[in-house]
């Protein structure tokens, strides 16, 4: 048992049902990092214990913040809309793999193969653990963080893999979006001369001349990207877990903050019940 401000709960790791159970969410509330185009969270006590006895609270914010699901409609027009997706989508096994990068390097097919090539299995939720969310900060993650590039995608449908996560900004590297020279962008203009410096003479619309390559092509085959995935990702990196991240039931969502959860079940003791009538 664990006591939070006066109260017992079952813990993470030690529960009736013998399961360990790994946040792998970064917070979300007043001033959490946000994308360079995204109005800030705002959030306002409607209700307080002083004014009404209960604490009531509302939220502006959009969807793509903190630790979030995309829908494939996000991006992929005409595609399915976070409440079309079905419920399998949201919860299964697989894998939670290091693919370490520094600033601005590419995550490619050739890394997930050496990471994880040998166990990945067809429909399992994939989790890459870069080693960003330890700089989750406005600052430095959103223009400077490594990225899937469209080898990636390739495998990673190739695969049949049925969900990818990230440690990351986005399901693109951050010079393949609006932060580079794409769409309404550039966000960042001054980042040209300094990529161009820091890849040798290189443009950056010259290293990514396509608009998020990596969402067009997942999202055209159904699956899913979880994008800045943190907690304890550490904890269960190298492991096979079972994942749960269910969405809201959002009419016309276009993705959905969510509470990844990774579990692992040493005991082999529980199970999903079968239906039974009572």
């Amino acid at each position: 048992m664990v006591e939070i401000r006066g109260i017992e709960f079952q813990s993470n790791t030690e529960n009736d049902m013998g399961l360990e159970f790994y946040n792998l969410s970064h917070r979300f509330g007043y001033q959490c990092p946000n994308w360079p185009y995204f109005r800030d969270v705002q959030i306002e006590r409607m209700h307080y214990m002083a004014k009404s006895g209960v604490l009531s609270q509302t939220i502006t914010t959009t969807m793509h913040v903190t630790t979030h699901i995309d829908a494939p409609a996000h991006v992929v027009q005409g595609t399915p809309f976070i409440d079309e997706v079905p419920l399998p989508h949201f919860f299964g096994s697989g894998l939670v793999v290091s693919v370490p990068k520094k600033k601005w390097e590419q995550i490619t097919a050739d890394d997930l193969e050496k990471a994880c090539g040998h166990a990945i299995r067809k429909n399992d939720v994939l989790i890459i653990n870069t080693g960003w969310h330890k700089v989750y900060d406005d600052g430095d993650y959103f223009p400077y963080c490594p990225g899937l590039v469209p080898s990636a995608a390739d495998w990673i449908v190739e695969k049949g893999v049925k969900v990818v996560g990230h440690d990351t900004q986005a399901n693109d590297h951050p010079l393949a979006t609006a932060i580079g020279p794409h769409r309404n962008g550039p966000l960042l203009p001054h980042l040209a001369d300094e990529y161009k410096e820091w890849s040798g003479g290189i443009a950056w619309d010259e290293a990514f001349p396509e608009w998020e390559p990596v969402h067009n092509k997942l999202f055209s085959n159904g699956i899913l990207g979880i994008e800045n995935v943190g907690g304890d990702l550490d904890a269960v990196t190298g492991k096979r877990c079972t994942f749960a991240f269910f969405p809201w039931n959002w009419d016309r969502g276009d993705g959905c903050i969510i509470r990844l959860v990774a579990m692992i079940d040493k005991g082999q003791k529980y199970r999903i019940e079968a239906g039974e009538n009572f």
